[in-house]
């Protein structure tokens, strides 16, 4: 239980057509859902592109930025995470609020972006910490085809781990620190 004697596995959905709905979470090591307020941040620096926009939630884990792209206009979410009880409640979650365009993909990241790529707006990475996933996973979304022309890419890491090198034609737009998470986000050109 947290201080106002809720569960402390939830997250609440920010903005919206879900805004204030509360969706629980698995306690699983590493499983650690973006913080309201860098959701907040990050949304507000979305809101041009995300309307109609395709999003891939690598590391989906909760799902908190992928169901937050749905709630607020996404076309479509594809949800990427490997551990079997979220990806569970995930789908749990997900048919409570009838998201009609949502996809859940039970893999393993790296292992789902060996496949031929998709193109996509918007890219969630939030990857667990500690693991050295994010340049290996950026180097896969660029050369797999995974990211649409002028693609708009969310890395969440340890605020205090240098920022990861980035493909040649990434450009970092924005970034910020809550706490002990670094947030970046970074645009294809």
């Amino acid at each position: 239980m947290n201080r106002r004697g809720r569960p402390s596995n939830q997250l609440r959905i920010i903005g919206g057509q879900w805004r204030s709905r509360r969706l629980a979470f698995p306690d699983l090591p590493g499983l650690r859902p973006t913080p309201d307020r860098v959701r907040e941040t990050l949304f507000n620096w979305l809101t041009p592109v995300l309307p109609g926009a395709r999003c891939l939630d690598l590391f989906a884990g909760s799902g908190a930025l992928g169901i937050e792209a749905l709630s607020r206009g996404a076309a479509e979410t594809v949800f990427v995470e490997h551990h079997p009880l979220a990806v569970r409640t995930l789908r749990e979650n997900l048919a409570r609020l009838n998201a009609q365009s949502a996809r859940v993909e039970p893999a393993e990241a790296l292992a789902w972006l060996r496949q031929p790529g998709i193109p996509f707006e918007i890219v969630f990475l939030d990857p667990p910490f500690g693991e050295g996933l994010l340049e290996p996973v950026c180097a896969q979304l660029e050369q797999g085809g995974w990211l649409a022309a002028n693609a708009w890419i969310y890395l969440e890491a340890e605020a205090n781990q240098p920022a990861p090198a980035l493909p040649a034609d990434w450009t970092l737009h924005r970034e910020k620190i809550a706490g002990t998470v670094a947030y970046r986000l970074a645009v294809k050109q």
